[in-house]
């Protein structure tokens, strides 16, 4: 029987195993979730085929998005960091991932964690969307415009509107698997 998927997911071998295996799947870790915003954020103004295709190496080269870590690189860090060709080598990009490692501590202190902040907005239960085709997809909602607000007010950086509804559907806050997907 053939596997259904959502249109996206049919562009090669990787962009399948993340759709089927990872997109859409309620995440609650902490570390994940943080890891999972600076590679959304990362991803602004590319496909994530790109971000697929560098995983190994951006979460190398940024010590897997240990925010305890990430929080104390320095310049000559940064400086490394934007030489290393097997990451997205853009100065604002790079800075964004510091800057918010150190505003998640900050959030941490005040909402508990990520995980609670995030998903108190939709009451700890998944947003399931009944979308019919890709077109439909929203590239944001009033609730990604209220996370993404909240987070910019927080200090966090490369968390527009349309890279929250982006993560949201990554780590499942948002099921907007197709209603044919055999993944949703």
């Amino acid at each position: 029987m053939e596997v259904k998927r959502c249109d996206w997911a049919n562009l090669n071998k990787s962009m399948q195993e993340y759709h089927d295996s990872v997109w859409g799947v309620p995440v609650h870790d902490d570390k994940e979730l943080f890891k999972k915003l600076c590679l959304d954020g990362m991803q602004a103004g590319l496909s994530w085929n790109i971000i697929l295709s560098k995983m190994d190496s951006i979460c190398k080269a940024f010590d897997d998005f240990a925010p305890e870590i990430v929080s104390r690189y320095d310049d000559k860090k940064i400086e490394e960091l934007l030489q290393n060709p097997g990451i997205i080598r853009n100065r604002l990009k790079v800075n964004s991932v510091v800057t918010n490692a150190k505003a998640y501590f900050a959030l941490c202190e005040k909402y508990g964690s990520l995980d609670d902040f995030l998903w108190k907005y939709v009451d700890y239960k998944p947003i399931v969307n009944e979308w019919t085709s890709i077109e439909q997809l929203p590239a944001s909602t009033p609730l990604s415009d209220e996370i993404s607000k909240c987070l910019k007010k927080m200090g966090f950086k490369f968390v527009g509107t349309t890279i929250i509804y982006a993560f949201m559907q990554a780590v499942g806050i948002v099921n907007d698997h197709l209603i044919y997907c055999d993944f949703r």
